[in-house]
């Protein structure tokens, strides 16, 4: 009969030993790598919001551009002393009444940007004719058209027609809300307090420092 040998106490003990080394190490060089992947995750991210924040930016300030573009050419009504700038962000998105026989040769050019079908709405989103139009938003991808030509046609007759210039007043990515800092044009440059009447220019409210070392507040 053979007899069944037993490896001894002292090596199954050893053996054991070296799986547990083994398992810490694993630990360990998994612990090291998670540790260097989470920065590179939030830098990730914040390099994510700054564009966002930065495209949210470029399309309010060509909002505000394109309206006062329309009030120099007499077709939107402006407050005395406004210099033509719209009083808040929320007439952007409100719209305002638009008459097509009046200005340059009828209704501007920002709007029939949209009434063509060119112009696209991003986060913020850009003019579009409203409902007294015949405007219509496009199923995909937020653009702006006319329902027919024939309405296109009767927004250059000189029927009165109304214009948003923005789609909705955009949430800031590095606050988490839809507050903005405002400037009127009589306003200092650097100026952290809107001096109200009317929104020449507008700003991030965060005061935290962006990757390049500059101000969000600053952009």
């Amino acid at each position: 009969m053979r007899r069944q040998t037993s490896i001894p106490r002292a090596r199954r003990n050893k053996i054991a030993g070296l799986t547990l080394v083994e398992l810490i190490l694993t630990c360990g060089i998994l612990l090291i790598l998670s540790s260097a992947a989470i920065p590179v995750f939030r830098m990730t991210i914040q390099r994510r919001k700054e564009s966002e924040l930065r495209y949210d930016l470029r399309e309010m300030r060509n909002a505000i551009d394109r309206y006062k573009d329309d009030a120099d050419k007499n077709l939107i009504r402006t407050e005395v002393g406004s210099q033509n700038y719209p009083p808040d962000l929320q007439t952007l998105v409100d719209g305002v009444s638009i008459s097509g026989g009046s200005g340059a040769g009828g209704i501007s050019a920002s709007a029939l940007a949209g009434a063509s079908g060119t112009g696209q709405f991003g986060s913020a989103g850009t003019p579009q004719l409203g409902a007294g139009a015949g405007g219509s938003q496009g199923a995909t991808g937020g653009i702006a058209s006319l329902g027919s030509t024939a309405s296109a046609s009767q927004a250059m007759s000189g029927s009165t027609s109304k214009v948003r210039y923005l789609r909705k007043i955009p949430v800031d990515p590095m606050t988490g809300k839809s507050d903005w800092g405002l400037r009127a044009v009589q306003d200092d440059p650097d100026s952290s307090s809107w001096g109200g009447g009317n929104v020449f220019d507008v700003y991030s409210l965060s005061q935290a420092t962006a990757v390049d070392g500059t101000k969000y507040s600053d952009w």
